[in-house]
């Protein structure tokens, strides 16, 4: 993530000025990839051949306090609900790129299975 250097603000997606004071000295930091989802879609087109379909879209608020916007693994939409414990992962793309995704948290994922909640 991006920090400015002189409020301290994190920032994201990556901007060449600070949103608060404007500032343009940053660094980075390391996030801890951990958050609870804000809310999310389900995306069935316009198709690109490089997605599975339907598509998963979620908006995460991070621990640090920013947010994100990625597509989840391939997931059963009836687990995800408004706060639920997500995680941030990098994969590569079918075209090349490494991109951020979003998988619920190992833990409550198998929690969930085996209770039966949707």
């Amino acid at each position: 993530m991006q920090r400015c250097t002189d409020c301290t603000t994190l920032r994201h997606p990556p901007a060449p000025t600070c949103p608060k004071c404007r500032s343009f000295e940053w660094d980075s930091v390391e996030s801890n990839r951990q958050g609870t989802l804000h809310s999310w879609t389900v995306v069935h087109h316009p198709q690109d051949p490089a997605f599975t379909y339907p598509l998963l879209v979620g908006l995460v608020d991070l621990d640090t306090g920013t947010r994100l916007v990625a597509d989840f693994e391939p997931t059963d939409h009836d687990l995800l609900a408004v706060g639920c414990p997500v995680e941030v992962y990098f994969a590569e793309h079918p075209r090349g790129e490494i991109l951020s995704r979003l998988r619920l948290r190992r833990s409550e994922t198998a929690d969930a299975q085996q209770q039966g909640v949707s």
